[in-house]
């Protein structure tokens, strides 16, 4: 008589004690990302994150802003080169600068992590890279998620999202309304791709190029991996510096869809941007992709951020301040563009001119 065994979630590829094995191993690094605000309110494990809203008694009018958003494709360069405790640093620039927008203080995290197989040692990994982004944006990272999918991702793939929230007080709340004709655009260098483009990215080095991740490349000083890698810069505490320093009256996180049209998107109907290609050169990354691919420019714009991360948009009066506070910050910033009227133009912001070589 032959014996049947029972079925059972371990043998449909879900380890609970992997799962565990991980959180334990991601305890230390939660730990070093709380705020005040959670401190003694339960602990890494629980069903949900706590936040003690107490702390917003000092606003007059706090408005929550929220944002979520992932890495995208770049989390493939991270499993393919086997470095994954960077990966976080792009997850919390990609939500926190998107709530900085507005003028919002980030306040908290929560991480969803999604793999074919739980590897205790690499999901930890993953969340020491997001512990450590929340600490650059001064954010609490209050709780998370693993999910083990087998049947749907091989066993060392892997996705990860987050969301997060932020609070400014209503009288300070950044928008188009506060644009005016004769302001300055200040751009703020990125530290490389950040986290755009790289389906683009991936099928000219890899597909078009042919290259190999290990490629010595001299025009970066080190491997096209450890390049493609870069982790996005985070700009959340910068820019509220900014707000506490001089005045602003806008921001503009470049992501997807390049400089112009991110900058369009806090521009008012009334006003346009003109920004100076002029003003700055793009990393070696940048030339690299439109060389290799036979990229044209425009694509590249619309696409990649061509070495500006984040816009602030101020009073022409407020420029050296600005420029100031950014610098003693360690922040590389310029006056790149200024506020004018819309007149004839069709569009809120465009590039102008050739970059600097």
């Amino acid at each position: 008589m032959s014996e049947t065994t029972g079925a059972s979630y371990a043998a449909a590829g879900v380890d609970i004690e992997a799962g565990d094995r991980a959180v334990e191993l991601m305890k230390e690094w939660v730990k070093k990302t709380q705020r005040p605000e959670v401190a003694g309110l339960g602990g890494l494990g629980g069903f949900a994150g706590l936040f003690d809203a107490s702390a917003l008694k000092r606003y007059e009018r706090p408005l929550l802003a929220s944002a979520t958003d992932g890495v995208g494709t770049k989390v493939d360069l991270a499993r393919q080169m086997g470095v994954y405790d960077t990966i976080g640093h792009d997850l919390v620039g990609m939500v926190v600068d998107d709530l900085v927008v507005c003028g919002a203080e980030p306040l908290f995290m929560t991480d969803y992590i999604c793999v074919g197989k739980v590897h205790p040692e690499r999901v930890a990994a993953i969340v020491k890279g997001i512990a450590e982004g929340c600490v650059l944006a001064g954010c609490a990272l209050v709780g998370g998620e693993t999910a083990e999918h087998p049947g749907l991702l091989g066993a060392d793939d892997f996705d990860v999202a987050g969301a997060g929230t932020g609070v400014v007080e209503a009288d300070r709340l950044l928008g188009p309304d506060r644009i005016r004709k004769g302001d300055a655009v200040i751009a703020m260098a990125s530290s490389g791709l950040h986290s755009n483009g790289y389906s683009l990215v991936r099928h000219v080095v890899f597909d078009r190029a042919g290259w190999e991740l290990d490629r010595q490349v001299e025009e970066f000083g080190r491997t096209l991996g450890e390049e493609l890698l870069e982790p996005t810069r985070i700009y959340s505490l910068d820019c509220l510096a900014l707000t506490r320093t001089t005045e602003v009256h806008g921001f503009s996180h470049v992501t997807g869809g390049g400089l112009a049209n991110n900058l369009a998107r806090v521009i008012p109907d009334s006003l346009h941007a003109t920004v100076d290609r002029s003003t700055w050169t793009p990393g070696a990354v940048f030339d690299l992709v439109g060389k290799a691919g036979q990229v044209e420019q425009l694509e590249l714009e619309k696409t990649l951020n061509m070495g500006v991360g984040m816009i602030a948009i101020v009073p022409a009066e407020s420029v050296d301040a600005a420029l100031t506070t950014l610098a003693d910050r360690g922040v590389d910033s310029w006056v790149a563009g200024e506020i004018t009227d819309r007149g004839a133009h069709t569009t809120g912001a465009e590039l102008v001119g050739g970059y600097a070589r």
